[in-house]
């Protein structure tokens, strides 16, 4: 996150809450429709062309297929033949649920490399002004990390501030699964960061990879850094209403929904991203055993049941966190609802003692991290709680017991 790192002016936020439902209409109508008009973007265009495709003479399937029957059909493929598939479609399979993962790692390797040339022409281009080839630059580079020896993505979209998700571990084969799902102003040039790394969708995955290996070595776990919805940009309408939020709940259900295996899956929301993961709960996968938020600004609801999942529903919240401060409340589509760490709201709520503000709750040595490799991991009875009421465990007792050494 940036604009939430720092000290924002909440009365800006108070500000916008107290706005009239015009202003709602106007951010999920009027701006949408100014950005929604241009040219075919590059993911556009390679699924257009998938559309048209074909393959030994046959019509290739909808790229909107279930992800059983995409499955099914990259499986009655030769390797040679998906291959073939990847390289003339590469931002299509790329990002195609249903499509191997590992043709997928391979296929937006090949749209990355195609996007680094386009940003390499772009940054000495006279047309740019000076300011439009720096930027050019500043995403060739990023497209170049991310096309580095080992890196695994599952999603990339280059289309205006873009996005993009990363596997760490073996997502395949995996026995846990655990999903990071970031705040706002995340996007491509902030998905991995060299200064406070773990405030980062990059640098969290990697973060709590190695503390879910750290608190179980024999257990196979895969995180994803998942950037791949359109986040809000800073401290404005967008950040208060729930329209970013709807589209990346969509997005999400459709990832969680295309995993391969039958591994559980957690969910570890941090900020607006908990707002995401509050919108999508209701049509959560079985699969997905937990949902935890941290620094969330509300779930869209008054009380965890509301959420209508199967899931357990975990909150944190840092003492130095600024988001408390943030109102609690929803008012004409603006506000996200209760405190996910009141008595009131019912979730099952964590210590996150050394997380040191809004953007430190995956940074190692904290209780924060600690609680989410437990739960990364199935360990639920080796959590920290927040309060020794026992509402934070009940219910745990057959739930794996594996202890801290």
């Amino acid at each position: 996150m940036t604009s939430f790192d720092t000290s924002p002016q909440l009365n800006v936020w108070r500000a916008l809450l107290a706005l009239s439902v015009v202003f709602v209409m106007l951010a999920t109508t009027g701006w949408t429709a100014l950005r929604s008009h241009g040219v075919t973007s590059p993911l556009q265009a390679s699924l257009s062309s998938w559309e048209h495709g074909r393959l030994h003479g046959d019509r290739l399937p909808d790229p909107d297929a279930s992800p059983a029957r995409l499955s099914r059909f990259f499986a009655s493929l030769t390797a040679q033949e998906r291959t073939v598939l990847a390289r003339r479609y590469p931002l299509a399979v790329g990002n195609m649920n249903g499509a191997p993962v590992a043709l997928r790692y391979e296929a937006n390797h090949l749209a990355l490399g195609r996007q680094r040339k386009v940003e390499l022409k772009r940054m000495h281009d006279p047309r740019l002004t000076p300011a439009g080839q720096q930027e050019a630059g500043r995403r060739m580079h990023r497209y170049e990390q991310l096309m580095s020896r080992g890196r695994q993505i599952l999603a990339f979209d280059p289309e205006a501030s873009g996005r993009v998700a990363e596997v760490m571990g073996d997502l395949q084969h995996a026995q846990r699964v655990s999903v990071v799902v970031p705040g706002v102003d995340t996007d491509l040039l902030t998905f991995q960061k060299t200064y406070r790394p773990y405030s980062a969708p990059v640098g969290m995955a990697k973060s709590l990879y190695a503390a879910e290996q750290a608190a179980s070595p024999g257990t196979r776990t895969a995180v994803i850094a998942w950037a791949d919805y359109t986040a809000p940009a800073g401290l404005g309408i967008e950040s208060a209403t729930g329209v970013r939020a709807a589209q990346g709940a969509l997005r999400l259900n459709a990832l969680l929904r295309a995993l391969p295996g039958r591994a559980p899956v957690s969910l570890f929301c941090h900020s607006y991203g908990s707002v995401v993961c509050g919108v999508a709960a209701h049509l959560l996968p079985r699969r997905v055993a937990d949902i935890a938020v941290a620094g969330s600004p509300g779930m869209r609801v008054e009380k965890a049941a509301h959420l209508h999942t199967s899931a357990r529903v975990w909150a944190m919240r840092d003492a130095s966190d600024w988001i408390q401060d943030v109102p609690y409340l929803e008012l004409g589509g603006l506000g996200h609802g209760a405190d996910p760490v009141s008595s009131a709201f019912g979730s099952r709520v964590l210590s996150a003692q050394r997380a040191k503000g809004h953007a430190g709750y995956f940074a190692p040595g904290t209780d924060s991290l600690l609680n989410f490799a437990e739960i990364g991991v199935g360990a639920y009875r080796s959590v920290r709680c927040a309060h020794d009421d026992g509402a934070c465990r009940a219910g745990l007792s057959g739930a794996a017991a594996a202890q801290r050494a």
